[in-house]
């Protein structure tokens, strides 16, 4: 007779996922934080946002509208979409992951890129399937690398444009390709979450291929540009038809109140968001060029950060660097999980927080 275990357990793969690990958050006591760890924006929410929680703070004893009727009422609005094929989700991260709990069976695989982000490996496994990686060429991804691991058991294709940590983009005639070559079955995710800051040409969100194709969808968050990070709130273009799927299996108030009104604020307030984008471009300008002048390789990006590649000599690797900073208040992202044990990712901050890390690194590498 098979004894039964002394306690519940997870099933079979659980245990074998990496649990994702945010950036640092703290400085030494006595020192000033500086926080560009986590690509938060340096002018945080919308004037507009504040006015609308008050708004919604004199009712906190009822639910929410739990079709987030107002949020995406605004999203479509703001983008000239159809409010029917828009769903929003607890940041994008919950609905990436009902995407791969709705579409994806043990037995079935999903392919996301080498540098991609982290939590696309996370819900493939804990959806029973097996992850594929595709792998990049100078920190950007491949077309012809993803589609030479589509398989039969293939179910999903999660690309990161641009991705985060590398800040490099594929451009709309690329996607395209992939797209086309595709079968039909497959779902390709694109997680556009630093969209609002890229001001390429020839890079497009996704929402022309979302409109044109059946097994495209398109997510979206309001924690970068819009300043929302701490109420966590996502949305999703997607097919009528993966729209009711997920519909089905989210939990019935996924969004709170405060984060329906406030991001209905927010996507409307374009003056905040045009303001954000300015500094970026300025910024990221410059920190590229600084930073390369200090003779440290930074990835060409395009999204609000920078991933900065330090010399592999005792005393000078992104470890000590990332001590070095620390100490002084500035807190930049380890890079590690995502494939470059060798570099910190910095978010594009205030300027007084960039002028701080150039001085400081300019210090450390002289040292």
């Amino acid at each position: 007779m098979t004894s039964l275990p002394a306690r519940p357990q997870p099933k079979p793969g659980v245990l074998d996922i990496e649990a994702y690990v945010p950036g640092k958050s703290k400085a030494p006591a006595g020192v000033r934080l500086h926080k560009l760890s986590s690509n938060e924006t340096p002018f945080g929410a919308s004037p507009e946002v504040q006015a609308a929680l008050a708004d919604v703070a004199a009712h906190l004893e009822l639910y929410p509208d739990g079709q987030a009727g107002a949020l995406k009422a605004a999203i479509a609005e703001v983008h000239d979409l159809p409010a029917s094929r828009i769903l929003c989700g607890n940041g994008s991260d919950e609905l990436l992951g009902l995407l791969a709990q709705a579409f994806l069976s043990p037995g079935d695989e999903a392919i996301h890129t080498e540098h991609g982000f982290l939590v696309y490996d996370i819900y493939i496994r804990a959806a029973g399937a097996t992850p594929v990686v595709a792998r990049e060429r100078d920190e950007r991804a491949e077309v012809d690398a993803i589609l030479a691991c589509v398989t039969p058991r293939t179910r999903i294709v999660f690309l990161a444009n641009p991705n985060n940590p590398t800040g490099t983009y594929l451009p709309a005639a690329e996607i395209e390709r992939l797209h086309a070559a595709l079968p039909a079955n497959v779902l390709l995710v694109l997680d556009a979450a630093y969209a609002e800051y890229v001001r390429r040409e020839d890079y497009r969100a996704g929402t022309e291929m979302v409109a044109a194709n059946r097994n495209v969808v398109m997510t979206r968050t309001f924690s970068k540009i819009h300043g929302l990070a701490g109420l966590r709130i996502g949305w999703m273009l997607a097919p009528e038809e993966i729209v009711d799927a997920l519909d089905r299996i989210r939990g019935p108030f996924n969004l709170n109140a405060m984060a329906i009104a406030a991001g209905a604020a927010a996507i409307r307030d374009s003056a905040h968001v045009e303001k954000s984008v300015a500094h970026n471009d300025a910024w990221l300008e410059r920190l590229t060029r600084e930073l390369s002048a200090l003779g440290l390789r930074v990835t060409p990006s395009v999204g609000n950060f920078v991933l900065v590649h330090f010399p592999d000599r005792a005393g000078h690797t992104a470890a000590d660097a990332d001590a070095f900073l620390t100490t002084r208040g500035f807190i930049l992202r380890r890079v590690t999980g995502y494939g470059f044990p060798n570099a910190l990712r910095m978010t594009v901050g205030s300027a007084e927080a960039n002028e701080g890390v150039l001085a400081v690194l300019k210090d450390f590498l002289a040292k």
